[in-house]
């Protein structure tokens, strides 16, 4: 093989390497509604109770460096929508929730109904526009119910 066609085929491979990596970024974001619909028990992760409306259950560790936004941005939209929780859980010394929950990286929400049921997963950071959807989606669920 000559130097230029190795240059190439390595330009490839990093081609294809820098795609896969974008692909792979771009689908952990989005809201994944294809969950198991388990329903949370909020004393298994140490809180005292759900929202009344919806709750924004949070996965995070010590070392993330997006969880500290991610937390700014659950707590404000919770905030904002009375009866919307929002429960940040920290996995750093709690494997068997992680386990449990098939959390592979930080952060990673959980939307869940009033009655504690996952209904929406993020994993990565959300975007504030696609909770809001997500939550204005459960509310008009239970109106309509």
């Amino acid at each position: 093989m000559t130097l230029v066609g190795a240059l190439i085929a390595l330009a490839a491979l990093l081609a294809a390497t820098v795609a896969l990596g974008v692909f792979l970024n771009w689908k952990q974001s989005q809201a994944r509604r294809d969950v198991t619909h388990e329903v949370i028990e909020p004393h298994r992760l140490g809180a005292d109770g759900l929202g009344e409306v919806a709750t924004l259950l949070q996965f995070s560790t010590e070392l993330c460096a997006r969880c500290p936004g991610v937390h700014r941005t659950l707590s404000a939209i919770a905030d904002d929508h009375p009866g919307v929780r929002h429960l940040d859980v920290d996995l750093t010394h709690r494997p068997d929730i992680a386990k449990h929950f098939h959390v592979l990286q930080t952060p990673t929400t959980l939307v869940l109904d009033r009655h504690g049921v996952v209904q929406t997963r993020f994993g990565g950071a959300p975007g504030r526009d696609v909770l809001e959807l997500e939550l204005n989606r459960l509310t008009a669920e239970d109106a309509s119910v």
